[in-house]
């Protein structure tokens, strides 16, 4: 590819493996079901998503220079997403997403992504050296930023001027790594995209709806702030109000990439300048979709 890309997504892309079963499940559950392995990782599934949308996502990541990797980068360009980009080592192997869904939600999960972590600032070469930007000429478009990088390197991106002019759109990765995008209260210039359970990680309160949630996250700091809460209303917050929307009622045959795809369609949304509460109804029915299972992965 060759054409400058719509938006960035930068964070995990590696392999999702993921059991899901028809059974409602608890610790120690043995039930028969299916396993699949499909691209995934949150930068990942924030891209796919924006490629459903007609937009050109490019990817900032590390893949290891294994068959795993030839294999992942393959299967991402035939979707049609930009992997000029990435780093690519020899030394670090492809990572890998291994997750367990019943019935009743996800059971449990378990994110390798030590490749990432290890590669640090490698991954932003391209926004440094020129190629996408660099201290002169900052990056100036969207960037989809996800919580499985460093707290080390996203305390970095958060102060860094070569961040300083781009629209930076965080999200957590999982309520394990909520506590790292703690330096983008402080930098107050970024939007978060987090659940209810990610909030109250974040802020280290309890909160009874996502509406309070987003409008502490803004009090600590955040330039925007939207909160979902499964299946109950959820809520943005910025300088400008606060909007809530409650999303459809579907059955929900996964959960997995449900929260990569809200916030990529709200991405999509906003880049189509549409209104913000519409942006964020939008962004429910596309997740609400997605958890049905009517959306493909």
């Amino acid at each position: 590819m060759t054409s400058k890309p719509d938006i960035l997504c930068i964070g995990s892309v590696l392999w999702d493996v993921i059991g899901r079963s028809s059974s409602s499940m608890r610790q120690g559950s043995d039930v028969p079901g299916r396993i699949t392995q499909l691209p995934g990782g949150v930068a990942m599934n924030i891209a796919m998503t924006l490629r459903r949308f007609d937009l050109r996502p490019a990817l900032l990541s590390a893949i290891g220079r294994d068959a795993a990797g030839d294999h992942l980068i393959a299967e991402a360009e035939a979707l049609g997403l930009d992997c000029q980009y990435l780093y690519r080592s020899s030394d670090l192997p492809t990572d890998r997403y291994m997750a367990v869904e019943g019935a009743n939600g996800l059971i449990a999960a378990i994110a390798d992504a030590h490749s990432l972590e290890a590669a640090g600032a490698k991954i932003l070469t391209p926004l440094q050296d020129g190629t996408l930007g660099d201290e002169t000429a900052p990056y100036a478009g969207m960037i989809a930023l996800d919580g499985n990088l460093t707290l080390a390197l996203l305390s970095r991106i958060a102060s860094d001027p070569l961040f300083a002019a781009a629209d930076l759109r965080v999200a957590p990765a999982s309520p394990g790594k909520a506590e790292r995008l703690r330096p983008f209260l402080d930098q107050t210039r970024a939007t978060l995209y987090v659940n209810l359970e990610e909030a109250q990680l974040l802020c280290q309160q309890n909160f009874e709806t996502a509406s309070q949630a987003a409008a502490t996250l803004l009090k600590r700091g955040a330039a925007r702030a939207l909160v979902t809460d499964g299946g109950n209303m959820a809520a943005e917050a910025d300088a400008s109000g606060l909007r809530e929307a409650t999303p459809p009622q579907v059955l929900v045959a996964r959960v997995t990439g449900a929260g990569d795809t809200f916030m990529a369609a709200h991405m999509s949304a906003e880049l189509r300048s549409t209104p913000k509460q519409d942006a964020l109804e939008q962004a429910l029915q596309s997740a609400a979709r997605y958890v049905s299972g009517e959306t493909a992965h």
